[in-house]
């Protein structure tokens, strides 16, 4: 059964979809799906029936029913935002959309109905601070963390209690992590078979392993390790952050050297040892891995293309397969397999 990927060309004002063969993981470009506004970031409900786009321009988030047979969006409902989002996942059971908003300073909490569209009106808005950026809920439904860059924002992960039948957040204790350099945090990961979230740090150029202590919901760092290679001095900063489906490779785009880092996670410890560095396409903004870990693909937020690559399955090592043209300013990628 094929895969189906999603990418939005924010610039282009479209959703470009693929078919992926789960082999070769080559893709076929199905069709443009416009959508105005600047799409963004994407989310899927867990039964994979619905597809949630965040429009930067507009702004506002819209809910599109996905045809489980060819992978098609109907529109099904928008709503409307005060301010633009950067970040969309659904909880873990899929009665809730969490949002996070860099200028707006604050995360919201947006109910799901029965057909899978977004209400309306928040449940909840949260005042966080400038630079908030993404924001999920724990494997359990019972937390949540939404990091803080630094720069125009605080550097610090605000912690959060996650209520999944009121879908309301309450701060924890103690109510946010600030690493003790400004590194910025900006995206992160859960390990799938440990207790360990790993985030990329926007102005660090690096990534942080934080052990997660699963009852009381907080974090403690463990290491911070470099995403650059020794010697490099250009301009640089990260963005997002993807561990493979078995918990043993992490990657990380660079964002000015234009590579993806990659790492080997230590099966022991969950300690990241530096594996090397991939040429992407320029601006690697946004990257996915496909659902059994055999391939990454990267989006280049200034050349409008897509870079294919096969993981190496020993040695985590990426290895360039194709090139694809998907549009102006790719800022999501997002790969499901239908029901």
């Amino acid at each position: 059964m094929p895969y189906y990927m999603y990418v939005t060309a924010s610039e282009d004002d479209k959703i470009v979809t693929f078919e992926m063969d789960p082999e070769s993981g080559k893709l076929n470009h199905l069709r443009d799906v416009a959508i105005s506004g600047r799409p963004a970031p994407l989310a899927i409900n867990p039964d994979r029936s619905v597809l949630h786009v965040g429009r930067r321009g507009t702004p506002e988030i819209s809910s599109y029913a996905i045809d489980q047979s060819t992978a098609d969006l109907s529109f099904l409902s928008t709503a409307p935002l005060e301010t633009d989002p950067c970040y969309l996942s659904t909880d873990r059971k899929g009665k809730f959309l969490l949002s996070s908003y860099y200028e707006g300073a604050r995360a919201a909490i947006f109910p799901i109905g029965p057909d899978g569209s977004v209400a309306n009106s928040p449940a909840q808005v949260v005042q966080t601070a400038t630079g908030a950026h993404c924001i999920q809920s724990d494997p359990s439904n019972r937390f949540v963390f939404v990091p803080h860059i630094s720069g125009r924002g605080p550097n610090l992960i605000r912690q959060f209690k996650f209520d999944e039948n009121t879908g309301r957040l309450t701060p924890n204790s103690p109510p946010q992590v600030s690493p003790q350099s400004r590194i910025g945090p900006r995206h992160y990961c859960f390990h799938p078979n440990r207790d360990i979230l790993y985030f990329s740090n926007e102005q660090g150029c690096s990534v942080t392993a934080y052990n997660f202590d699963t009852t009381q919901g907080t974090l403690t760092s463990f290491q911070t390790i470099s995403t650059l290679p020794i010697g490099y001095a250009g301009p640089n900063s990260c963005a997002q952050i993807q561990i493979d489906p078995t918990g043993r490779f992490l990657y990380a785009p660079n964002r000015g050297h234009n590579t993806m880092a990659s790492y080997r996670v230590n099966q022991t410890d969950g300690k990241l040892e530096p594996i090397g560095h991939a040429e992407t396409e320029p601006v690697p903004r946004a990257f996915t891995i496909d659902p059994h870990g055999k391939f990454l693909y990267s989006a280049g937020l200034e050349s409008g293309k897509l870079a294919a690559f096969h993981i190496n399955q020993g040695s985590g090592q990426l290895e360039r397969m194709d090139t694809y043209d998907v549009g102006k300013a790719p800022m999501w990628v997002l790969i499901t397999e239908l029901v």
